[in-house]
């Protein structure tokens, strides 16, 4: 009677996957969702910075290379019309962000994992503590603005804009005057805490770094302002390089990393001035630096994404703001393009 039974409902099934093919497909993720674009609204700030909280969340650097490798997988399939057994929609987001956080958007390379801009927290909240915590002598200044312009500069050259190789020369070249320039920029202002009050003498490590940010940046993606940045139309076909896009990327970009150093510099320093007057901290002053790092990386955790979050990653700016060689370019080979798109890095 059992053996009847379930020979019964193996015909059912059998014959509702005959007859209606759809119930069965209806469990299937569909591959239309563009996951070329971020989940969320990219043209307001709320929904970048829900992206970016995203890409930026520090666990994603604990994230091991099988991890990394399976989100690879799902999100190169799905690109090519493969969908994952049992892969769920909000699963494939999950493998979108881990993918986006880990490999270049232009290159696909996996980057650099103190470069990703989810190493950012804990990464500067290390280097900036230290920063603020020994400023009052020239070799700790000398040593930490060193540590912190590399730092910047691997980031620099990890989330760089564009596709074209760049030779160890190059590299070796922009590093030397990025970090040389920063650096001398830093002692400069340091010598002004001889001169200023304790409280204000604290500011000097913000400054330093806003003004070797400003050095910094530019030199290490000079060769996208000599050679240009691609640029795309609104489907993504390319339609060249540009060193103006470059121009508007890297000043964007620049104003986001001086804001992003700015809550972690600007509000510890008044804490400390008040907390350094306690007795606690005259009884135990090895503290003080741990204190600075848990200030900075409390306010990073929120300045980083919010600050990535300010301008679009695909930006984009009108044709007639281009070179004149290059206008003319695409206005004969694409008649109807009004604006082109870039990323523009972070």
């Amino acid at each position: 009677m059992i053996s009847i039974t379930m020979c019964k409902i193996g015909y059912i099934y059998c014959a509702c996957n005959i007859l209606f093919p759809q119930i069965k497909m209806a469990a299937e993720l569909s591959t239309s969702i563009n996951i070329k674009e971020p989940r969320w609204d990219q043209s307001t700030f709320v929904g970048r910075a829900k992206h970016f909280f995203t890409v930026t969340d520090p666990r994603n650097i604990l994230l091991t290379n099988e991890q990394l490798a399976h989100a690879h997988k799902i999100i190169t399939d799905y690109r090519e019309g493969i969908v994952s057994p049992g892969l769920t929609e909000d699963e494939l987001w999950r493998a979108k962000y881990v993918f986006d956080s880990a490999f270049h958007p232009d290159t696909g390379e996996k980057m650099i994992l103190i470069g990703r801009m989810s190493a950012q927290v804990p990464m500067n909240m290390t280097i900036t503590g230290c920063m603020m915590t020994f400023y009052k002598t020239t070799p700790a200044v000398l040593f930490w603005q060193w540590i912190n312009q590399s730092f910047n500069a691997i980031v620099n050259y990890t989330n760089r804009s564009g596709d074209a190789p760049i030779t160890v020369g190059q590299l070796g070249t922009a590093y030397v005057s990025a970090t040389t320039g920063a650096v001398a920029t830093a002692l400069g202002l340091n010598a002004l805490t001889k001169h200023v009050s304790p409280l204000i003498g604290r500011f000097v490590p913000f400054a330093a770094v806003a003004a070797a940010n400003c050095i910094n940046i530019p030199l290490m993606r000079q060769r996208e302002l000599q050679h240009g940045i691609p640029i795309m139309d609104e489907n993504d076909n390319r339609l060249g390089e540009s060193s103006k896009a470059a121009q508007q990327a890297i000043s964007q970009v620049v104003v986001s990393r001086i804001l992003m150093a700015s809550p972690g510099m600007a509000i510890p320093p008044f804490l400390m001035n008040h907390l350094e007057k306690k007795a606690f901290l005259k009884r135990f002053p090895w503290i003080n630096a741990p204190i600075q790092v848990s200030l900075v990386g409390f306010c990073l955790v929120f300045a980083t994404p919010l600050c990535c979050a300010l301008f679009p990653q695909k930006s984009s700016m009108s044709v007639s703001r281009l070179e004149p060689e290059l206008q003319e370019k695409i206005r004969a080979n694409h008649p109807g393009v009004e604006r082109v798109y870039f990323n523009k890095g972070l």
